[in-house]
């Protein structure tokens, strides 16, 4: 990075506005702007990599590396189809709710309703299918009850879909588990995004497989991909040329435009034929402030009736999302915003239209870029950093790949544009750098917690854990990056082990207590609380409605206060006893982990009685009112608070009241408007 930029995150924006006329366009980027239409050809022609994969997969276990939008779930169908062709069974597994049920409708128009079964946190449909979805840590669970059991997992072949998630901080532990616990004899097909260190993870395999692993890379866009940005004139030029830099953006850098006009953008991309394009801003306000900047869109009579007719269509499925805040710019506009904030369905809404090509523009955080599979013709990224919920960091090359692999639609665009917009919080030398740089090499995250070792305990001896821990990615990656072998996991399995003995979950030789077995079902952050306010008591005889908001707080992990007057609420009295009998409960064990060294949640008490009030039939915007919580962290905190009921359910041979309750609390919880059981669009 040039030693003579310095980008000011927080410095004073020049009060510029930017309300372009027709665009100017460089010369340079001439040819590249005719190419913008869509291919007259669409027949679909496997690309080689995609045909390699299927040919390696039928004797070997393959991991395809290639850029997003490339294809790689073709390969998983076509997979698919050899394997029911020999009447064996596949497990696709991806990391999100959202995906899962994604790629489960489009398996049911491949393959049929009958084929097909989809387990996740909050639905269970066919199970017995010969090929289900869901999501890794349902497959993760399903690998302990199997070793558990001595059974075999009923599956012949394992997709792991965004196999790069084990690089992920938080959940990355249970890929790598996942890969750990898999049968030798089941096939693995896994799809990821261009990593730099494929060779790495395929010698892992081999080495704890026992069989050789295929590599198969395309470094090639099936799109090409070009970067552009505007200049304060107007002009629209490449943002880098075959020296670097584009030396006009160069002598502006840093300089910013103030306060963006994103209508101006839109309507200056659509003047280009640049249009749809998904806006990648810093914070969901950022996001839905956006729309507001832009004007009613001159929609020709075929969009708009196509428009109207999958919006009906789509209304008729979720009537609730007529009164949507939003739903009046959708169609007037044809922009949205999408982001954790917002409703399940209401982003279910803004994808299928985005795909149909009713939409001109997203604003969007930078999750869409994580999963979410709706391309687009123009990605725009109008800053260099984002917010990691403390601070802001540098977009990493890993980040900056993710969201510019949106740009540019397979079958529907010649090329894909990514637009560097250079504001204020735009730093180019940076952005031209990450262009130019590979993805960053995927490092183990796993770590041990006490769901994983109260499981592991149900089927194996401490040496055999010790055994199974030196198959981990972190104890290869050690041995490569330092020659050597640290015992860092084995120590924090024991740390956690005598815990586990101190507290009476496991016994002095080192098996489960009768206590220990029923805890172990409980497959969640914290099982350890949970197990303690359950075994002393404070969660018996509570009604459904009690029970949810019980749960509530033990899920709730974010970092915003949250707090409202409940004095003019029913029954909430009642309700306040029990939670303070809850925390009595636990007490004593959360100081025992805090002087240990594990990490308590905080238990917030009015998320509990969000949930409570959910349960009981308030009306979803009453809540809200009461709360101040964005619609989708709310979605969020109920589905989250399902997942931890249905573990509870689980305890139906030893705590049947508790699990017939917890069964009850699910019902009252799982409804409209962010759950409509499971209705196809």
């Amino acid at each position: 990075m040039k030693a003579a930029f310095r980008l000011d995150k927080r410095r004073k924006k020049e009060k510029r506005s930017i309300f372009w006329g027709e665009p100017i366009v460089d010369p340079f980027l001439l040819d590249d702007l005719e190419k913008v239409s869509e291919p007259v050809d669409h027949t679909f022609v496997p690309d080689s990599f995609q045909i390699e994969a299927l040919e390696l997969i039928k004797e070997h276990d393959v991991l395809v590396c290639a850029p997003t939008g490339s294809g790689k779930t073709w390969i998983a169908t076509q997979a698919i189809h050899m394997y029911f062709q020999q009447g064996k069974k596949i497990w696709y597994a991806s990391p999100l709710k959202a995906l899962s049920n994604s790629i489960y409708n489009q398996f049911i128009q491949e393959f049929g309703p009958y084929k097909c079964g989809i387990i996740t946190g909050d639905r269970k449909e066919n199970p017995e299918a010969p090929v289900i979805v869901g999501t890794t840590e349902i497959l993760r669970n399903q690998l302990y009850d199997v070793m558990h059991q001595g059974t075999s997992l009923e599956a012949d072949l394992i997709i792991m879909d965004e196999a790069h998630y084990m690089n992920d901080p938080e959940r990355g532990v249970v890929w790598e588990e996942t890969l750990i616990y898999t049968p030798a004899r089941v096939r693995l097909l896994l799809l990821s995004a261009t990593i730099s260190n494929a060779e790495e993870i395929a010698g892992w395999l081999k080495e704890i497989r026992g069989t050789e692993v295929k590599i198969v890379k395309s470094e090639k866009r099936p799109v090409p991909l070009r970067l552009i940005s505007i200049l304060p004139n107007g002009t629209l030029v490449p943002f880098d040329t075959d020296k670097g830099l584009n030396p006009k953006i160069k002598k502006i850098a840093g300089l910013g435009y103030g306060k963006i006009n994103y209508g101006s953008i839109i309507a200056y991309l659509r003047e280009l034929n640049l249009l749809p394009a998904i806006f990648f801003l810093k914070s969901r306000k950022d996001c839905d402030d956006a729309l507001f900047s832009c004007p009613p869109s001159k929609i020709n009579p075929e969009i708009k009736g196509r428009l109207k007719q999958e919006l009906n269509r789509f209304l008729r499925y979720y009537p609730h999302l007529k009164d949507h805040k939003h739903l009046s710019i959708l169609v007037n506009c044809r922009v949205a915003s999408h982001h954790a904030g917002h409703l399940p369905y209401w982003k279910l809404l803004v994808e299928h239209m985005m795909n149909k090509g009713l939409l001109e523009a997203i604003f969007s955080t930078s999750t869409v870029a994580a999963g979410v599979n709706f391309p687009a013709r123009t990605v725009v990224l109008v800053q260099s950093d984002r917010f990691n919920g403390h601070e802001f960091v540098d977009l990493t090359a890993t980040e900056f790949h993710q969201m510019t692999g949106r740009a540019g639609r397979r079958g529907k665009d010649n090329i894909g544009f990514v637009l560097i917009f250079l504001g204020a919080h735009q730093n180019p030398y940076l952005i031209h750098k990450l262009s130019h740089s590979p993805p960053e090499p995927v490092m183990s995250q796993i770590y041990i917690n006490f769901s994983m070792v109260l499981n592991l305990l149900l089927s194996h001896e401490p040496d055999d854990i010790k055994e199974l821990l030196e198959h981990s990615f972190a104890r290869y990656q050690e041995r490569l990056l330092y020659g050597k072998i640290s015992n860092w996991l084995w120590k924090s399995f024991k740390r956690h082990l005598r815990f586990l003995k101190q507290t009476g979950f496991v016994d002095k030789e080192n098996r489960l207590t009768s206590d220990g077995i029923w805890a172990s079902k409980l497959r969640i952050d914290h099982p350890l609380l949970i197990a303690e306010a359950i075994r002393k008591g404070a969660m018996n005889r509570l009604s459904p409605e009690e029970l949810a908001g019980s749960i509530a707080p033990f899920v709730w992990d974010r970092t915003q206060d949250i707090s409202f007057g409940i004095d003019e609420i029913p029954d909430m009295k009642r309700f306040r006893k029990i939670f303070r009998k809850i925390l009595k409960s636990i007490k004593q064990i959360k100081e025992l982990k805090r002087k240990r060294g594990f990490d308590n949640p905080s238990l917030v008490f009015p998320v509990g009685v969000a949930i409570y009030l959910w349960a009981k039939g308030f009306d979803w915007d009453v809540i809200l009112r009461m709360i101040p919580m964005d619609e989708g962290d709310m979605a969020s905190l109920v589905m989250r608070t399902v997942d931890h009921l249905r573990q509870i359910t689980n305890l139906k041979d030893t705590h049947p009241e508790l699990a017939s309750s917890a069964k009850e609390a699910i019902d009252l919880i799982m409804r409209e408007p962010f759950y409509v059981g499971g209705k196809n669009s």
